[in-house]
């Protein structure tokens, strides 16, 4: 157990980095901007810095716009998520502020492609051990486990306000290269984990019962249990079908290997649902 945490823990700390190494190697001297929240920090650091003459870090400014959204997960998500997503925008706030802000490149779409790229491994990879970089992921936690809301709309209204005031406060190109980036980190974070809303989760088991508790004791989602049988062995199973956030899928991974190591998994992408989506008991 302290081995599988310490595992975790490293990999948030190296995703940290990544993200740091994104931001102050590439984005930020190129004013081409991430997504999310640490698009946010850094738009309000190049605004207090070429138009108010105050230098703040970005760093800085995406520790303090955490602090509301860490407060919201403690109480709404729960403490072990919230503690990850906390570790990760702690060092990368301090990965921010011990980097050196470099331009390695002066051709612009050089930085907004290979800071994307960086970017989005570094969420990529925090996001499959089931953990975050804090921000928007935390919100749209709150959101999966209150109601079946639409997430991508909140991640596209941020992005949108970011790709548009890079426009209009400096260049119509930033805009367009901020475009490039925020496409490139989403398609890296496809390509590691998973940037899908929803996943559907078809599994193929001997032990439905004691997942379906397992599951429900994890999770508040329906499940539909149908019988199987197998084509070569002739074996009765039972295939367990239910649909899940993305930010559900390392759960739900941890929860199968634990009660029927043995049992067979299809993970999809589900790009829309009718009905219900939550488990009312």
């Amino acid at each position: 157990m302290f081995l599988v945490e310490a595992k975790r823990i490293i990999i948030v700390i190296f995703g940290s980095l990544l993200g740091a190494i994104s931001l102050n190697f590439f984005l930020i001297e190129a004013n081409v901007y991430a997504s999310g929240f640490t698009g946010a920090a850094q738009l309000i650091s190049s605004i207090f810095k070429d138009f108010l003459d105050i230098r703040i870090s970005t760093g800085i400014l995406l520790f303090l716009l955490n602090i509301p959204v860490a407060v919201l997960g403690w109480f709404k998500v729960g403490k072990g998520f919230t503690i990850y997503s906390a570790i990760s925008v702690l060092c990368t706030t301090i990965f921010l502020e011990v980097l050196p802000v470099l331009r390695l490149s002066e051709d612009i779409i050089l930085n907004a492609v290979f800071g994307g790229v960086i970017a989005g491994t570094g969420v990529g990879i925090t996001l499959k051990i089931g953990a975050s970089t804090g921000g928007m992921d935390i919100v749209a936690m709150v959101l999966s486990r209150m109601k079946d809301r639409p997430i991508g709309t909140y991640f596209l209204l941020l992005n949108a306000v970011i790709i548009a005031l890079a426009g209009v406060l400096y260049e119509p190109e930033n805009a367009l290269y901020t475009m490039v980036a925020l496409y490139v980190t989403t398609r890296v974070i496809d390509a590691i984990h998973t940037r899908h809303e929803k996943v559907t989760a078809m599994i193929i088991t001997h032990k439905a019962e004691e997942l379906q508790q397992a599951i429900h004791n994890k999770m508040v989602r329906g499940i539909t249990i149908l019988p199987a049988t197998g084509a070569y062995t002739k074996e009765n199973k039972n295939m367990m079908y239910l649909v899940i956030t993305r930010y559900e899928l390392y759960d739900l991974e941890k929860i199968i290997s634990e009660v029927d190591p043995n049992a067979f998994t299809n993970i999809v992408q589900t790009t829309g649902i009718f009905g219900f989506f939550r488990r009312n008991d």
